[in-house]
C-alpha cells in the first residue's frame, strides 16, 4: 500500500470541498465549522508557518491538547511540513510532561484545549518553541490565529514515503515510564484500511470524538479514519456537556470503553427501573417505542456500527444492549499495533471474545497462554528503546501482547486476563483479576472494581460506588442498605468462582479513583500498581474486622 491518510485528505479536499468535516462546540452553546476545504486550507497555513521556522528536517513537534479540530489541523500541518508528531495525554503530571518532551527531542509544542493547565506548565521546558491553540488557557505563547494571519496555505499537496515515521506514541502508562511507539504512514494506512473493509465504513458516517487523540485508538478510528474515509467529525466539548454532544452528533458510527457503556446502562437504569425495563422489551407491541426512547435519550438511535474496546466488558452489559436494538461489538488491539488486531464480525458474535483477526494479521496462543499477534500495523519499534523492542517481538515477528487468551474452532479470541496482573494467594494459588471483576460490575450500584489479594488466603475487591448515589455515602440507612446487598452479590458472583478465587471481603472506596488522582490511565484503565500501593497497607485491616463489606473511608 503506497497511499497514506494524507493523501486521502487531498482527495477530499477537492472532490468534498463544501462537505462538512469538522463541528467544533467553542464554548456558551457556540459551535464552529469546517468543510473539507476550510479545515485543510487551515493546515496548509500552519504548514506554510511551520516551513517558515526552518526546523531541522523531520522533527519532532509535540501536540498537547484536549481534542478539537485544531488538534487534528496542527497534526496535518506536521506531516505536510515534513515532520513527526508527539502527542501528549492532557492529564500528565509535569513529571511525564518532561519526560516525554526531552525523551522525544521536541523541537516545537501546540498547547491548546486542557483542563488544569497551572498544574502542568512547568513540564514544558522553558526555551521550547510553542504555540498557542484556540480553546486554550492563557499560556502566554504565541497564538495560532495571530500567527496566521496573512499567511498564504501551502499550495503544493506534498505526501510522505509510506515507510517513513509519522508518529511517536508514547503508551499510557499504567506500568512503569511511558514508551515511544514509533509508527510510520504505511502502518497507520493498512490499520485503517482493514477495519474500514471489516465494517464497511462510508463516507458519509458520523463520529463524535471524545477519547483522547494521544492513544492510539482515537487516533486511529476518528482521526485517520475520518480522514481515510471522508466522514464527518463532531467533538465533544465537556464530561457535564458529554450526552448533548453525543445528540448532536448522532453518530452513524460509536465506539467507547466499557465503562461509558456501563455508565450509560446505569443512567438508563436511574430513570427506568431494569425490571420494568426487561417487561417493556418483552412486550412485542411497544419493544421498538422503548427501544428507539432508550437509544435516542442517549443519542445513539443512528448507530449503525457500536463497538467496545481498550477492556473487557461483561457478556451481560452485551446482552442489554442487544435486548435494545444495538449489536455491541468487540474489537482487540493495542497501541503497539496501531489497533490491527482483532474485530468481531457482524453476525458471528460470541459474547465473551473479541472476534477474529483482519485481514492479512495472525494470531497464536505461546505455551506460556500469552496471546502474539503478526500484523502490518505493527510499530517500527520503542523510540530509543532498541532492547525493549527486540524482547517485545517473537523471533518470527509476532507481538508479545502480555495479555492471555483462548482461540475458538472458528478463529475467534477470548481475552482471560494480562500475564502480569495475576496475582498468587498464601495458598500458592494464582488468581485473575480481570474476569471477577467484570462479574462485580454486574451490579448496578457500583462503578469501578478492582480484585487483589497478593499473598492473602482469599482475594478481596474494592469497588467504587456509581456516580449518582455517591452523595448518600454519609447517610447510615443508606450504608446498611448498600452492604446488604453488596454481601448478597458477593456471594452470587463466589458461587460462579473456584474455592481459591472466592472473595473473602469487599472493601468500598469512598474517593473515587480518577486519571488526576493517578487511579487511572488517560484512557481510563484501571492503575493497578498504584490502587494496590495506596491501599495495600490497609487491606489486612479489612480483613480483619470480620464483615463481608467494609468501608474505607
Amino acid at each position: 500500500m503506497t497511499e497514506i491518510a494524507l493523501d486521502r485528505a487531498y482527495k477530499w479536499e477537492k472532490t468534498k470541498a463544501d462537505t462538512l468535516w469538522f463541528t467544533q462546540p467553542v464554548g456558551g452553546g457556540e459551535l464552529e465549522t469546517w468543510t473539507w476545504k476550510e479545515g485543510m486550507a487551515e493546515a496548509r497555513r500552519m504548514a506554510a508557518h511551520l516551513r517558515s521556522r526552518e526546523l531541522p528536517e523531520k522533527s519532532h513537534v509535540a501536540i498537547f491538547s484536549k481534542n478539537s479540530a485544531w488538534w487534528i489541523f496542527a497534526d496535518i500541518a506536521i506531516w505536510m511540513a515534513g515532520h513527526v508528531s508527539v502527542p501528549l495525554y492532557p492529564t500528565l503530571t509535569p513529571d511525564t510532561i518532561r519526560q516525554i518532551l526531552d525523551h522525544s527531542e521536541s523541537k516545537l509544542i501546540f498547547v491548546g484545549k486542557l483542563d488544569g493547565y497551572d498544574g502542568m506548565k512547568d513540564g514544558i521546558p522553558e526555551g521550547l518553541p510553542a504555540i498557542e491553540m484556540p480553546l486554550a488557557p492563557d499560556t502566554g505563547f504565541d497564538k495560532w490565529d495571530d500567527l496566521l494571519k496573512g499567511v498564504d496555505p501551502i499550495e503544493d499537496s506534498p505526501t510522505r514515503d509510506p515507510d517513513e515515521m509519522a508518529t511517536i506514541i508514547y503508551t499510557s502508562g499504567s506500568t512503569g515510564v511511558p514508551k515511544g511507539v514509533m509508527h510510520s504512514f504505511r502502518n497507520m494506512a493498512v490499520s485503517i484500511d482493514g477495519v474500514s473493509k471489516r465494517v464497511d465504513i462510508q463516507p458519509d458516517e458520523r463520529m463524535l470524538s471524545y477519547l483522547p487523540l494521544a492513544h492510539g485508538f482515537e487516533r486511529w478510528l476518528a482521526e485517520t479514519g475520518v480522514m481515510w474515509n471522508g466522514g464527518q467529525l463532531f467533538f465533544a466539548e465537556s464530561i457535564s456537556t458529554f450526552v448533548t454532544d453525543l445528540k448532536r452528533a448522532r453518530p452513524t458510527l460509536f465506539v467507547s470503553v466499557p465503562r461509558l457503556w456501563q455508565k450509560f446502562q446505569l443512567g438508563v437504569s436511574a430513570k427506568m427501573p431494569p425490571k420494568k425495563l426487561k417487561m417493556l422489551l418483552s412486550i412485542p407491541i411497544v419493544r421498538g417505542i422503548i427501544r428507539k426512547k432508550v437509544l435516542s435519550g442517549l443519542g445513539l438511535d443512528a448507530v449503525r456500527f457500536a463497538g467496545s474496546g481498550s477492556a473487557p466488558i461483561p457478556a451481560e452489559l452485551i446482552q442489554w444492549y442487544r435486548d435494545l436494538g444495538l449489536e455491541l461489538l468487540e474489537g482487540y488491539g493495542m497501541t503497539e499495533n496501531f489497533n490491527y488486531s482483532h474485530c468481531t464480525e457482524p453476525g458471528k458474535v460470541r459474547v465473551g471474545y473479541v472476534g477474529s483477526v483482519y485481514p492479512t494479521v495472525e494470531h497464536r496462543i505461546s505455551d506460556e497462554g500469552e496471546i502474539q499477534v503478526k500484523s502490518p500495523g505493527s510499530m517500527m519499534g520503542y523510540y530509543k528503546e532498541p532492547e525493549k523492542t527486540a524482547a517485545s517481538f517473537t523471533e518470527d515477528g509476532f507481538l508479545k501482547t502480555g495479555d492471555r487468551g483462548e482461540i475458538d474452532e472458528q478463529g475467534r479470541l477470548k481475552i482471560t486476563g494480562r500475564t502480569k496482573e495475576l496475582f498468587k494467594t498464601s495458598k500458592g494459588k494464582y488468581v485473575a483479576p480481570a474476569p471477577i471483576e467484570n462479574k462485580l460490575l454486574l451490579h448496578d450500584a457500583l462503578e469501578m472494581a478492582c480484585v487483589s489479594g497478593d499473598h492473602k488466603p482469599q482475594p478481596y475487591a474494592m469497588v467504587v460506588l456509581a456516580e449518582g448515589i455517591r452523595p448518600r455515602m454519609g447517610d447510615a440507612d443508606f450504608r446498611a442498605e448498600i452492604e446488604a446487598s453488596l454481601d448478597a452479590h458477593r456471594k452470587e458472583v463466589n458461587a460462579q468462582l473456584d474455592h481459591h478465587e472466592q472473595l473473602a471481603v469487599i472493601s468500598v472506596i469512598t474517593r473515587p479513583w480518577s486519571i488526576e488522582n493517578g487511579m487511572l490511565t488517560p484512557t481510563m484503565k484501571l492503575k493497578r500498581a498504584a490502587i494496590e500501593t495506596e491501599y495495600g497497607p490497609i487491606a489486612q485491616d479489612w480483613y480483619d474486622a470480620g464483615k463481608p463489606v467494609v468501608w474505607a473511608d
